[in-house]
């Protein structure tokens, strides 16, 4: 109940990032009037979409997220004692403790900076306190990772300000591991190695095993990709997500009784789950299935953006989409209609939801010249068919967390 509830606080604070536009100026005001004093650090770390790849993280798969126009900016300066201050500025809402006090907040929202630096400790890293002013513009529940967002600033921050000399990567992980152990929700490093390891204009490809990636220029100018919000809020602490984690390992242990080479679904091929089915329920089968064919489809997408294929690279959109509704079962109603108007329009090459599950936004891949008539038709539908405004809006591949003017 407790993850719940600062699952829900965390909501409600990701929302009202939306409700102002955070321009970096703002923060830097808010900070001087706070402490007095310019900030000796501005960060910007951006949100992410993921073109294709779901719950392939931390089964140790392929992913493709890039970094975007969206993002939370951080005012941050040093302190000489152990003191913690932050601020959050849409919430207009404080929370100070110091590095020996390093446990959960009660109000949610902190918890997703003080495990950063509960990290740094543990790792043996050497932090002193620190002032901090934060806001942004990423939507909440729409699968734009804005948690993350907040955890790679964060570390970002620390790591230039106390001159840690860890890498990007380096900083993913540990972001991971904040998100993973002082919060409490299982997720996996792509969101966080997205936004700190993104380029303007390119695709991401992750291999979540090694930590390693490559880029795929995106760059179309005849096609955009439109992101909808279902306005569906997808809560995955303590929820279906830890489920499907679980149904995962379970295939992995089941298959790995007679195969074991296998260490997690990254070694699984079709073949072998059509050959071990019957060691599998029928619902761990399914899982397992979505995810080595997400993987694959993974691996088809680049190869399509590498030779400009968008029509390949659409109707794996549409295929990852499939698989996320009917095998993996993170779908939902008001997400699969959006899918289904974007699949009858003839302006959109291709659509799937993305993010976590259970709500959220679908990720379009348009043409610019039908983007605002595609637009305006599934806003109507979908208001008509569930009572619901429709948000949306293009998204730009940026570069990922930096100081300001970088």
């Amino acid at each position: 109940m407790r993850n719940i509830l600062v699952f829900i606080a965390f909501c409600i604070f990701a929302y009202l990032l939306i409700m102002v536009t955070m321009y970096p100026e703002t923060i830097i005001q808010s900070f001087r009037q706070r402490f007095g004093e310019a900030p000796a650090l501005v960060v910007r770390a951006p949100g992410r979409i993921n073109l294709i790849g779901e719950h392939t993280d931390y089964n140790e798969g392929f992913v493709l997220p890039a970094a975007i126009d969206r993002a939370v900016w951080f005012a941050v300066s040093p302190r000489t004692d152990t003191t913690i201050n932050l601020y959050a500025e849409n919430l207009q809402e404080e929370h100070t403790t110091t590095l020996d006090k390093l446990v959960k907040s009660g109000q949610g929202w902190p918890d997703y900076l003080l495990g950063t630096f509960s990290e740094l400790l543990k790792d043996g890293k050497k932090v002193q306190g620190v002032n901090v002013v934060f806001g942004g513009d990423i939507p909440s529940g729409a699968g734009l990772s804005s948690s993350a967002a907040v955890e790679s600033g964060m570390l970002f921050a620390l790591n230039e300000l106390y001159e840690l000399g860890l890498s990007r990567p380096g900083l993913a992980r540990l972001a991971q591991r904040s998100e993973n152990l002082f919060v409490g929700m299982p997720c996996g490093i792509m969101d966080m190695y997205a936004s700190l390891m993104g380029k303007a204009g390119h695709a991401l490809q992750i291999d979540c095993r090694s930590l390693t990636h490559r880029y795929y220029p995106f760059q179309f100018p005849d096609h955009t990709l439109l992101l909808c919000n279902s306005g569906v809020k997808h809560q995955l602490v303590d929820s279906e997500y830890t489920t499907r984690r679980q149904q995962c390992e379970e295939g992995v242990r089941l298959l790995r009784e007679k195969h074991p080479e296998v260490r997690s679904l990254r070694d699984v091929t079709i073949e072998m789950l059509e050959v071990e089915k019957s060691r599998l329920s029928a619902v761990v089968f399914k899982r397992c299935h979505y995810v080595v064919a997400e993987n694959a489809r993974v691996l088809a997408a680049c190869q399509a953006l590498e030779s400009g294929n968008l029509e390949d690279f659409g109707d794996l959109l549409y295929q990852a989409h499939r698989g996320a509704r009917d095998e993996f079962e993170i779908s939902c109603p008001e997400v699969d209609f959006l899918v289904e108007q974007a699949r009858q329009h003839p302006a959109v090459l291709g659509s799937r939801m993305m993010g976590g599950g259970f709500g959220g936004c679908t990720i379009n891949l348009v043409k610019r010249s039908g983007v605002a008539d595609f637009a305006e038709q599934a806003t109507l539908n979908y208001k008509r068919a569930f009572g619901r405004e429709l948000p949306h809006w293009e998204v730009a591949l940026t570069d990922g967390v930096a100081k300001k003017g970088k």
